[in-house]
């Protein structure tokens, strides 16, 4: 998973550079980004005008993008809470990646007393690339 853990690391140097966004759509007027939108610009090397007006349609673009779904997934994986599930039909559900991390940026958690700050994030971000990087024990 290097790829995925070298998209995490420069998504923590976007977020560094330009802001921890947690407001309403995936990008603020003065730069900042969403934790997500952060991941497809760190996998893609672009923003979309999009994340600044339409949620809907970012997440749309996001879901589309396998290597920022990696990274997402990556990042959920290691979060302490599991990802809420979508139905997409009857009987099927999925979890939803996008959602579990951009919320867990952006709100107070369960017993808590504040949201994560942007340097939380950060490092969340660069532990679960180290995660990436490191050697998997093969079961026997």
């Amino acid at each position: 998973m290097p790829e995925t853990a070298a998209i995490l690391r420069y998504t923590a140097r976007i977020l560094t550079e330009r802001g921890l966004h947690t407001g309403d759509q995936f990008a603020a007027p003065n730069g900042s980004l969403d934790i997500c939108a952060a991941i497809y610009l760190a996998a893609h090397g672009k923003q979309l005008r999009v994340f600044t007006f339409d949620e809907d349609l970012s997440i749309g673009f996001i879901e589309c993008s396998a290597p920022a779904m990696a990274a997402i997934r990556a990042v959920s994986d290691h979060l302490d809470t599991a990802p809420c599930v979508t139905p997409i039909a009857p009987g099927h559900e999925v979890p939803d990646y996008i959602e579990h991390v951009s919320n867990w940026a952006a709100t107070i958690p369960v017993f808590g007393t504040r949201q994560p700050t942007a340097s939380e994030v950060v490092s969340r971000l660069l532990r679960t690339a180290d995660a990436l990087d490191a050697p998997q024990a093969l079961a026997a």
